[in-house]
């Protein structure tokens, strides 16, 4: 993640078809990982907006980042209908001062993508108030043939067409390194394991900054 806009039109076009049509599996996931959310909530990489329809009412604010601009559009147009206040932001988290921490953090199929998940993560947890909350639903390192699968696709093509998207990151490890703890965490199957494609499975769970 750069500090400046990102300009990706093809992967633009091509999240704006595929958020459009998300299975009602991923809907699902998407709604029971934002339940029990309360206060002001930063989320990172907000896409087209996806999200914003399934913030329960205890939301005051959401924070939503999205630096690819025509994404950005689309996502304040999904903001302008939210049922919480949800202000778009194309800053990045890098740009975000710390004087004033939020209750949670949300990333959604967006840690995949961002170039140093590492200092991403840790930054995410100086935004966090103590006792503040991580909500991740991600796309994760597999493990038998589909790991194989993924390094293939993450050295060849699968960035360079999906925004930069990495299938074999051990991302829950990332978030554990950073300083949260795991609170609650377990992988979802998007695919049945047959399916030859290196984004089958999500890990969803919910993380807390130490008090």
């Amino acid at each position: 993640m750069s500090s400046s806009t990102v300009d990706n039109p093809f992967f633009a076009r091509l999240w704006t078809v595929m958020s459009g049509h998300e299975p009602e599996s991923l809907r699902q996931l998407r709604r029971e990982n934002l339940a029990g959310l309360s206060g002001r909530v930063l989320e990172v990489g907000a896409g087209t907006g996806t999200n914003f329809e399934f913030y329960p009412a205890t939301v005051s604010e959401v924070v939503a980042v999205e630096p690819e601009r025509r994404l950005a559009v689309l996502a304040q147009e999904a903001a302008a209908r939210a049922r919480v206040p949800v202000t778009v932001s194309m800053d990045t988290v890098e740009q975000f001062p710390a004087d004033r921490p939020f209750d949670a953090v949300v990333c959604s199929l967006v840690l995949c993508s961002v170039d140093q998940p590492d200092d991403v993560v840790r930054q995410l947890l100086s935004l966090l108030r103590p006792g503040g909350e991580l909500r991740y639903l991600e796309h994760v390192a597999g493990g038998g043939p589909r790991a194989g699968l993924q390094r293939i696709a993450d050295a060849t093509v699968w960035p360079r067409l999906l925004g930069n998207c990495h299938t074999h990151r051990h991302t829950e490890q990332t978030i554990r390194d950073a300083g949260f703890e795991v609170a609650g965490a377990r992988r979802e199957q998007a695919l049945p394991a047959w399916v030859p494609v290196p984004v089958a499975e999500f890990a969803i769970g919910r993380a807390i900054r130490p008090v």
